[in-house]
């Protein structure tokens, strides 16, 4: 079971990332430790620093010298050196570091082009659809659980060339990933001990081996490096990555857009009047509401603006943080749907830049056209009843909303 963490008394010594406070509302906490600790310390999962400042967080992301990507989820489980395989680490490109990460990054880069994308549109917006007329008629829906949490899940399926039918066999391994972090190093091992995702994986590859398609997996069976097919665990961690960066970070921007535009009628009835203002729109959500903090491991010591880090040391990189951050965006924690010079950090910064952004995009854009046409007036049944995940993805659980 996870452990039962004393809460937080200072979170510039000791804070922690899936405490109540921070979960509910980290916004405030962020602009404390701006103004007062930009990089902050606890001694919690081991030892893990936490800059706030965008131009921090930015020196950390583009800095592989001394920060490695080797695990990128803050856990009780602290890998040493020789724990992972190098270079390519568990989930490439994500977990590689150069000069491995280059190649492995632009082996991928056609299977998320934007013609590739484009081609998911029909099928994103059918989905959509299909979600909304299940939904038909009841004064009362949720919208995370009833519509966000299926979009990202199913599209990414759809491109593995999975059965649409198992898309919610994925839920319990993204949860124990990205959520479950304060398990100890045991249970964690023991739910990978059980095989269940690896199982399914390798039968989906056997499958495809003999009887290639035009989706992702053949796609990455088929991928050549320095004329060498990919080692099978280069294509099963890809895999696991796509399920697990792919999914949980954009269906927490769809539920965190719906959940802002619950609450907000001007923002709510300008965009059902000019829905060419999607776009930035989207953009602004992203920036505002970014899901994803990452991780690095401390590669070896040095000093970090004035704070003595040691090799092994965790590193939270707070991309959400940085967006938020008023010396690098006006009126930095207000949303402006209009906001036209828009440069955030919602995907990430430096190589590991998200180079699913398109796919994400576009999911997130259809899901709020989709939704805007069918419901363009709805409000928040009870905004205590919204909850939150822990961890480093960070998205609305549920979101009861009222049709107006």
């Amino acid at each position: 079971m996870a452990k039962q963490r004393p809460p937080v008394s200072d979170w510039a010594t000791d804070f922690d990332h899936t405490d109540p406070q921070w979960v509910a509302d980290p916004y405030p906490i962020w602009d404390e430790l701006r103004a007062s600790c930009p990089v902050a310390h606890t001694d919690r999962y081991g030892g893990t620093w936490l800059p706030v400042r965008h131009e921090d967080v930015a020196a950390v992301a583009y800095d592989t010298e001394h920060f490695t990507s080797r695990s990128v989820v803050v856990s009780e489980v602290r890998p040493g050196p020789d724990d992972l395989p190098a270079p390519i680490g568990l989930a490439p490109p994500i977990t590689s570091d150069p000069p491995f990460h280059p190649l492995a990054r632009r082996l991928l880069l056609p299977a998320f082009a934007p013609k590739r994308i484009e081609a998911l549109e029909a099928f994103t917006r059918e989905l959509c659809v299909e979600l909304l007329d299940a939904t038909r008629g009841e004064p009362q829906i949720d919208a995370a659980v009833d519509y966000a949490q299926h979009i990202p899940l199913r599209v990414i399926v759809r491109m593995l060339g999975f059965p649409q039918e198992d898309a919610d066999l994925f839920r319990r391994f993204i949860r124990m990933v990205l959520e479950d972090v304060d398990l100890s190093a045991e249970e964690r091992q023991a739910v990978v001990d059980e095989g269940e995702l690896d199982a399914y994986i390798d039968a989906r590859i056997a499958e495809h081996l003999a009887d290639p398609q035009d989706d992702l997996t053949s796609f990455l069976l088929e991928a050549e490096l320095d004329g060498n097919k990919l080692d099978p665990d280069h294509v099963r961690g890809t895999m696991v990555l796509l399920m697990i960066a792919g999914i949980d970070t954009t269906w927490s921007a769809i539920g965190a857009s719906l959940w802002h535009l619950a609450q907000n009628p001007a923002d709510r009835q300008r965009l059902a009047a000019e829905p060419e203002l999607m776009a930035t729109a989207v953009e602004e959500f992203l920036r505002a509401y970014a899901p994803v903090t990452m991780a690095r491991l401390v590669a070896t010591d040095f000093d970090f603006r004035g704070r003595q880090m040691k090799e092994g040391d965790w590193l939270l990189l707070p991309f959400p943080a940085a967006n938020r951050d008023p010396q690098h965006f006006p009126d930095a924690d207000k949303v402006h749907i209009d906001r036209a010079e828009n440069r955030h950090a919602a995907f990430g910064l430096g190589i590991h830049r998200c180079i699913g952004s398109n796919l994400a995009r576009m999911e997130l854009r259809v899901a709020l056209e989709e939704w805007m046409k069918r419901y363009p007036d709805f409000e928040l049944v009870d905004p205590g009843e919204v909850t939150w995940s822990a961890g480093q993805v960070r998205g609305p659980r549920t979101v009861p909303v009222r049709i107006l």
